[in-house]
């Protein structure tokens, strides 16, 4: 049988689209393909991001403390040589030493102070780029824990796929078969005759059309899907019927078919019901010939029952089983 898979594949192409192409800067190299090793590898890049951060943050604290320092002495050294300059040659009358003494101090003063300048400038520059690192920090975590979180929701995606494959394909697997237990349901519902007693292979030709009222009918090889099956066109909303008695052996999204439902008719026959818009039934539910299953929907080209007849896991042409 040739699978359904297209989900399943477009969520590993997301995955690795998340793994190899977003979640590692340019200078970084790729994170695994195990998508449990590549989570890991990011929740470690985030708790390192985070560690960095906090003590970049430490660290412009200190600097702050810093720069307040400094701006103090600058200010202090600054009123000392205001008033030293502001003294003129009033040292001249103490003599030639006095004089130099006199400059030597002014002198002192000013390279104090232009050191405490050229320290509060390092120190604002080194504020600046401990901010600037904090920013750039920041981002980087933002955006692994966004990865983180593309990347997580790709490989529930997978394994959703992974689990309603493995439903698809058992509900084609788990027939009863000839079983002596297996009791099929029947009974014409609402349809105004009895529905077939017999079992589902004596009632070819004479299934019960699966939606109710005026429909287009057309066979159909959907790509994605198994087929050959039919497009049954009609009014979205439109009433699904189950073509046989049978048991719900699958009812859930599927691949391309959508929304769908699988009837077991027992002895490893099966009808296909996709494309819907609601479903109405529950796996291990058991329906009559003719109840409603679910809805005609509408994916794209239109709405449509996209319908298929099994017997195992092939698929074979349904258009005389239902007398067309």
């Amino acid at each position: 049988m040739r699978r359904a898979s297209l989900a399943a594949g477009a969520s590993a192409t997301i995955l690795a689209a998340v793994v190899w192409g977003r979640a590692a800067t340019p200078m970084e190299p790729p994170l695994p393909k195990d998508p449990a090793l590549a989570l890991a590898a990011l929740d470690r890049k985030i708790a390192d991001l985070d560690a960095s951060e906090q003590s970049e943050k430490v660290e412009i604290e200190r600097v702050g403390s810093q720069v307040g320092g400094a701006r103090a002495r600058v200010l202090a050294r600054g009123r000392a040589f205001y008033k030293l300059t502001r003294a003129g040659l009033l040292p001249v009358g103490g003599g030639f030493d006095s004089l130099v003494t006199y400059a030597m101090r002014v002198e002192r003063m000013r390279r104090l102070l232009a050191g405490d300048l050229s320290e509060e400038a390092r120190l604002r520059a080194r504020a600046v780029e401990l901010a600037a690192e904090i920013e750039r920090l920041a981002r980087d975590r933002v955006a692994f824990a966004s990865q983180r979180t593309a990347m997580d929701a790709a490989r529930l995606a997978m394994l959703e796929e992974s689990r309603r494959q493995a439903a698809f394909d058992r509900a084609f697997q788990t027939s009863t078969g000839a079983s002596a237990d297996y009791v099929a349901v029947t009974g014409g519902g609402d349809l105004g005759y009895d529905a077939p007693t017999e079992g589902f292979a004596a009632a070819r030709g004479r299934l019960v059309f699966p939606v109710a009222g005026r429909a287009d009918v057309r066979p159909a090889r959907r790509e994605g899907t198994d087929g050959p099956g039919l497009e049954i066109h009609a009014p979205a909303g439109s009433p699904v019927r189950a073509a046989f008695a049978g048991h719900v052996a699958f009812a859930d999204r599927y691949g391309p078919y959508g929304r769908i439902v699988i009837l077991d008719h027992g002895a490893h026959y099966y009808t296909v019901s996709g494309n819907l818009d609601e479903i109405d039934v529950k796996i291990g539910q058991d329906v009559g010939a003719g109840e409603r299953i679910g809805t005609v929907g509408d994916d794209g080209p239109g709405p449509m029952l996209y319908f298929e007849v099994r017997h195992g896991s092939q698929a074979v042409s349904p258009g005389a089983w239902l007398g067309l």
